[in-house]
């Protein structure tokens, strides 16, 4: 297990990362954003409050993103992992709210084949440091249930869990998901 972390950290560090540019859109824009699970986080309502339990489901679920336009507020930042022949194969968006300072991860996206290798958690941290830079307290994220390798990536990176809403799917391609929301604290008290 020791060799195949050390292999992926190794992998990791032939990408080079940077702040990303209008000029990287299309490159990002064509990063297969979709994947496929063979189990989901199952949300069950209880008198109590809500449980969450991993299910394996068959068969595998794959879903697709559509494209959809930016509503948050703020301009977002995007940064990018560049692999060794100048392609990009990693990016993460973040929005800046300044009221309740709080980083927002809108999008994130590894190129499949480039995934498990530690980018996302580069990326991740990336926006973390960009995030404490600008004084933000939280960085916040939404996770559709059946995404459960990246809930578990998130739950690996110091994420936890912060809230769900049953219903932010209603009427989408996305109906019958349930909208997880995790946050990571980035003021090191964990206020």
């Amino acid at each position: 297990m020791i060799e195949h972390r050390e292999s992926h950290a190794l992998q990791a560090m032939t990408v080079s990362f940077r702040r990303g540019v209008r000029a990287d859109d299309d490159a990002v824009d064509r990063i297969d954003g979709s994947f496929t699970t063979d189990t989901i986080v199952d949300v069950r309502d209880t008198d109590e409050g809500f449980v969450l339990c991993e299910v394996a489901v068959s068969p595998p679920i794959v879903k697709h993103f559509p494209d959809d336009a930016d509503n948050e507020e703020g301009e977002p930042v995007r940064f990018v992992a560049i692999d060794p022949q100048g392609h990009i194969c990693g990016s993460i968006d973040v929005v800046y709210v300044e009221w309740n300072r709080r980083l927002t991860i809108t999008d994130i996206k590894i190129v499949p084949t480039r995934r498990g290798r530690g980018l996302g958690r580069r990326l991740v941290d990336l926006a973390a440091a960009h995030g404490c830079e600008l004084g933000a307290r939280t960085l916040w994220l939404e996770v559709t249930n059946i995404n459960a390798p990246a809930i578990r990536a998130y739950r690996r990176m110091g994420f936890t869990f912060c809230g769900l809403d049953t219903s932010l799917y209603r009427g989408t391609p996305s109906e019958g998901e349930i909208a997880i929301f995790m946050s990571k604290d980035l003021t090191g008290n964990g206020s």
